[in-house]
């Protein structure tokens, strides 16, 4: 193209690019291996710098508008509040001399209206609590715990004692472990005497937990009910692998709850709570126990199996509106809680820390979803446990407790 029409070109295109700011080609087709665009000098002259143009004389700088600030809209935000049809039953722990018991404190658990922290919708009655586990023989626990406890291990009611009085505990589970016949084969009336010294021990109502033997437990379970007559305690438990109508029937002849145990199942769970109803046991003394799995070893078929029983029950299954109950202490079963510095100190850090943490995640876990009583071993766990649920259910407006940082925690 001659240098006379590439000059009128340029011309053209730099007048419609200042006038209309943009240029665009309309059925225009290129072929070509390779393009290249160049522009003559004469036509670059003709173009100078924004800034240049600007300054040139007889030329009026357009005004560039002023950018407005960006704003959000203002609004208000509103919870999303949501009615749940179905209430969770309140179950009590103990009677005080006016109701036909000894004990001096009570425990409750229960009462919800709405899933477990949802204090924008209502502030549910009970906060969890957490009941220790005491064994009626010594126990090959891990070091954590032994540190603690060592020197009553032998002592049922001495342990007890020291769980609640120097540990926090809201309540002793006593474990009658000795009962087993592949262990001390202990008579059920000894060990109901067992009941009685730690009854006398400790103004707090305990738990009853057998030795797991599905042969044994109901009597020994029999015994112990007898032993506390109206003390309201809590028989561990009635499960469709042992003769738990006679469990049943001991928990409403001397007036105490039952633990409805299953195995991660919410229609298993369901079956077991309508077993203990039609036997003509209250709503209002049953606890249900969907079994807990530790962190890191099935927690996620616990907290959702716990999650559905709750919800259900909020939406109105009757059969499921009984507080939750859970074996936190299964965590101490994961390796990475029990194992020792030795083998993995230095991999995973010192099982004075490891243990406790693993056991209170796997309660937190499951209080989140709705669990209301907590068994477990070790201090610092119940520490830490009991500080998270006293920051979420608390009206005060505190920063969060140093403890809720766990590398400043003491065990």
């Amino acid at each position: 193209m001659p240098t006379d029409d590439i000059t009128r070109l340029g011309k053209d295109i730099l007048k419609i690019l200042e006038e209309f700011g943009e240029l665009e080609l309309v059925d225009v087709t290129i072929e070509a291996d390779e393009l290249v665009l160049k522009m003559a000098a004469g036509v670059a002259a003709l173009a100078p710098p924004p800034a240049a143009r600007a300054l040139a004389p007889g030329v009026i700088p357009t005004a560039v508008p002023a950018v407005k600030p960006f704003q959000f809209i203002e609004e208000k935000f509103k919870p999303p509040i949501q009615e749940y049809p179905g209430q969770i039953v309140e179950v009590q722990f103990g009677q005080t001399r006016k109701e036909g018991g000894t004990r001096k404190e009570i425990r409750k658990i229960g009462g919800e209206r709405v899933p477990p922290f949802y204090r924008f919708e209502y502030d549910n009655p009970n906060r969890p609590l957490v009941t220790f586990d005491v064994f009626d023989m010594r126990m090959n626990l891990p070091k954590p715990i032994k540190d603690h406890f060592d020197e009553v291990m032998d002592d049922p009611a001495e342990w007890a004692k020291k769980a609640i009085k120097e540990y926090g505990a809201d309540l002793v589970t006593v474990h009658l472990i000795s009962t087993d016949p592949y262990i001390k084969d202990t008579p059920a009336k000894k060990a109901a005497k067992t009941i009685e010294d730690v009854l006398q021990a400790i103004d707090t109502p305990l738990l009853i937990g057998g030795s797991g033997n599905p042969d044994k437990d109901p009597e020994v379970l029999e015994a112990a009910a007898a032993a506390a007559q109206n003390e309201r305690l809590m028989l561990n438990s009635a499960s469709e692998n042992l003769d738990w109508k006679r469990i049943v029937e001991a928990a409403k002849k001397y007036n105490h709850n039952v633990l409805s145990w299953t195995q991660l199942d919410v229609n298993n769970q369901k079956k077991m709570n309508q077993l203990l109803l039609d036997a003509g046991l209250p709503k209002d003394h049953i606890v249900q126990d969907a079994t807990t799995a530790a962190l890191g070893y099935g927690l996620q078929y616990s907290f959702s199996v716990y999650e559905r029983i709750r919800m259900a029950a909020l939406k109105g299954e009757k059969d499921l509106q009984m507080p939750l109950s859970s074996g936190t202490t299964n965590a101490w079963g994961a390796r990475e809680a029990y194992m020792s510095d030795k083998k993995k100190g230095a991999e995973w850090g010192t099982i004075n820390f490891r243990g406790p943490l693993w056991e209170a995640i796997t309660g937190l876990s499951l209080a989140l979803n709705g669990c209301d009583i907590f068994m477990m071993l070790h201090p610092a766990s119940v520490q830490i446990f009991k500080t998270v649920v006293e920051y979420l259910t608390s009206k005060k407006k505190d920063k969060p407790s140093p403890l809720l940082n766990w590398v400043t925690t003491k065990v």
